[in-house]
């Protein structure tokens, strides 16, 4: 579980960082398994495994990443956040991972900024009652790569996931879009992770990143938990293959409402 401290900078910040988080053994078969995978053309298919590029071949997001394999799996219920999910989260209810995937970048290119309290989405909000989080989505977001300047870090504006009014920034864009890296955002800040580190934080912060501008590809991970009755971004479903191999307990995160069917009848 998270500390008293994790606590309150959670609360306060919005975020926390998890260093050494994922074993160097694991790491390893992460990124090997990656290195492992054909290319393909945008919207393409791997079995389960689905590409999603973006403007060009050299950023792309693999969808439904814990189906490339056992050491993907191994992260759905990692000791090193579990509880901290958990806790933010809130509730006995159980989890549900609404979007996993792995996102490699090349140079020149970053996130926008996007997200903020001011939205009140459901989906995304941050509340705190009778000393329980209701959250309905926390990102764990792993460095599979060390990220520091240059690199294109993810970047947050701490406290912003109470904040009541829009970020000015958000006022240069037509419908409320964010500019397009937040290098030049006041009050942002960039998180800097060792591979191996992951950060953890409320998806109604406002983030995004900065533009990587060094040589070399960007690599995380990010598997979005959230209550139980949620159901996945993109409409993507577990593969029998999957549900299979899981143990119970990842089963539950994966698939925790199983599809009903109705009384056989004579």
């Amino acid at each position: 579980m998270p500390t008293e401290m994790e606590d309150y900078l959670f609360d306060l910040r919005g975020y926390v960082a998890l260093k050494n988080a994922i074993a160097p053994s694991l790491l390893e078969a992460l990124n090997r398994a990656i290195d492992a995978l054909p290319p393909m053309p945008q919207d393409g298919w791997l079995g389960h495994l689905h590409y999603r590029h973006y403007r060009d071949a050299a950023n792309f997001h693999l969808q439904n990443i814990f189906e490339a394999g056992a050491p993907f799996e191994e992260l759905i219920d990692h000791p090193a956040w579990l509880g901290h999910v958990q806790r933010y989260v809130g509730g006995d209810d159980g989890l549900f991972i609404d979007e996993a995937f792995a996102d490699l970048r090349g140079p020149g290119k970053a996130t926008r900024l996007h997200s903020g309290a001011h939205k009140r989405r459901i989906r995304t909000q941050f509340r705190f009652h009778n000393d329980q989080f209701r959250c309905g989505q926390i990102n764990v977001l792993m460095a599979l790569r060390d990220i520091g300047p240059g690199d294109g870090a993810t970047m947050v504006i701490p406290g912003s996931h109470k904040s009541n009014l829009l970020h000015p920034a958000f006022k240069t864009r037509a419908q409320s879009r964010g500019p397009e890296s937040l290098d030049d955002v006041e009050g942002a800040v960039e998180v800097f992770l060792r591979a191996g580190d992951a950060v953890l934080f409320v998806d109604c912060l406002a983030h995004g990143s900065a533009r990587r501008v060094n040589a070399g590809q960007r690599r995380i991970l990010i598997y979005r938990y959230g209550p139980h009755w949620g159901n996945n971004r993109y409409g993507y479903q577990p593969s029998d293959a999957l549900l299979a191999r899981l143990t119970p307990e990842r089963r539950r995160i994966i698939q925790p409402l199983p599809p009903m069917h109705p009384p056989i009848t004579q």
